[in-house]
């Protein structure tokens, strides 16, 4: 008997102008659409004018193009992988409102981690997140694929230099995935999560 394929958001946190993101993000989606057990939903914050629709949504207005709000979209979601930049030893301002913008949506779903950056990969980025996805209830996975100075690790068609160390790094990450991702939603399906 198979499985409905998991829905997996591909977060990209950054929105700045000639970002890195896009080629981490490709690849990283290349890596999920190998996968029969999940299908991908990508959530650009480039792509949204969170600000304009965080004002809408406190002014009880309807966005004027009925277009789905990001609460919905992350409400029909079973689990998240962020892609992060790490600016200043933190995650970026676009993607902490991208956050906090959602709140019950993201309770008792598996979020996981790909962040890039200079020495550090994105890691304090992503400790930082952990700790602000906590406090939303949602379920961190502890392994995370990170590329440290990030613009040395891909070559110009955006493959990442060390194809078989990124793809097991990858398989880890969706494989711990997959596993919370069906649990939690069996589990929120039998009993739903009022934490």
């Amino acid at each position: 008997m198979s499985q409905t394929p998991l829905k997996i958001g591909v977060i990209i946190g950054s929105v700045r102008p000639g970002r890195f993101a896009d080629k981490v993000s490709r690849w990283f989606v290349s890596e999920v659409e190998r996968r029969d057990d999940m299908e991908t939903h990508v959530i650009d914050l480039s792509e949204r004018d969170l600000v304009r629709e965080l004002k809408l949504t406190l002014e009880h207005s309807a966005a004027p193009d009925d277009a789905p709000t990001l609460a919905q979209r992350i409400g029909g979601l079973d689990g998240f992988v962020v892609v992060t930049p790490e600016y200043n030893h933190g995650y970026p301002a676009a993607l902490k409102l991208a956050i906090d913008y959602v709140y019950r949506e993201w309770r008792a779903k598996p979020v996981g981690f790909v962040s890039y950056g200079g020495m550090a990969g994105g890691q304090r980025a992503v400790e930082q997140l952990r700790q602000v996805f906590a406090e939303l209830h949602a379920v961190t996975l502890r392994d995370t694929v990170s590329f440290h100075m990030a613009w040395e690790q891909f070559d110009d068609e955006g493959r990442p230099h060390d194809q078989d160390g990124t793809a097991k790094a990858a398989a880890v990450l969706l494989d711990q995935l997959a596993w919370w991702g069906l649990t939690l939603r069996e589990g929120r399906a039998a009993r739903p999560y009022e934490g």
